[in-house]
């Protein structure tokens, strides 16, 4: 692959990401992650179980290339992420395709009203382009007569939803999501849930509530509590597994 490729040029690639032995200390050496070994398909529908504290949200930012490996390699369509995104112009491209959602909302939101909050990620639109996006995404999720509110204002359920409208708006590739559900009301939960198994994009979520587990994708991937994947397989096979549940804290 030429030094000067940038995500998404290759349409014949069908692996996006590879890792192998990757491993995540923070400082203080505190382990996050040991010796993970994954690769992800494009169009793949990933539900990452775990307890709390197993390395869930930072294998997510890890993918995101919010956090380096301390060892072992990560490849993004074949291309290692760390030097690769030390192009600009790579990195660029690599930001508009890949979309993470943090776990807390609040570690997103800066803007001062919820529409340039949605129309941020939308620099290279058109005006009138930003626009419709903002008000599409608005109406899909409820916000239409909060745009002009200041996301501080808003209700954890609402600032989650504006979120998913932030993330979602530059409809991105890949979409990486750490609790999605939490806080969302019903219908909410029930409006994502449908959307996300309509779409052909790759999405790896996170979650430790089992019951939405089989909604949110078809492969799982377990990381145990002593933060290496200790499941990769179906979703059915994972739930269907009682000892693998009781090992990983993930059922009583």
């Amino acid at each position: 692959m030429s030094a000067d490729h940038h995500p998404g040029t290759d349409p014949t690639s069908q692996t996006l990401y590879a890792l192998t032995g990757v491993a995540v200390r923070y400082p203080g050496g505190r382990v996050a992650l040991r010796e993970v070994d994954l690769q992800i398909t494009a169009g793949e529908r990933i539900v990452l179980l775990g307890t709390n504290g197993c390395g869930k949200s930072t294998l997510l930012k890890v993918l995101n290339g919010l956090i380096p490996p301390c060892e072992g390699r990560l490849c993004f369509e074949g291309k290692r992420m760390g030097p690769a995104l030390r192009d600009r112009d790579w990195e660029r491209a690599f930001r508009r395709r890949v979309a993470l959602m943090f776990q807390h909302p609040e570690a997103m939101l800066f803007n001062p009203t919820v529409a340039e909050e949605i129309a941020y990620g939308l620099g290279h639109l058109t005006r009138e382009s930003r626009r419709r996006r903002c008000q599409t995404w608005a109406n899909r999720l409820g916000l239409a007569h909060l745009l002009d509110a200041p996301p501080s204002q808003l209700s954890g359920g609402e600032k989650q939803r504006l979120c998913l409208a932030c993330l979602l708006a530059p409809e991105p590739e890949v979409l990486l999501l750490d609790e999605p559900t939490a806080n969302l009301d019903p219908r909410t939960t029930g409006w994502l849930l449908e959307w996300l198994a309509t779409q052909a994009m790759t999405t790896v979520v996170a979650t430790h509530y089992l019951p939405s587990a089989s909604d949110l994708g078809e492969r799982a991937i377990v990381l145990g509590e002593d933060h290496r994947v200790v499941f990769d397989g179906p979703v059915k096979a994972a739930l269907a597994d009682r000892a693998l549940l009781l090992a990983n804290n993930l059922a009583y």
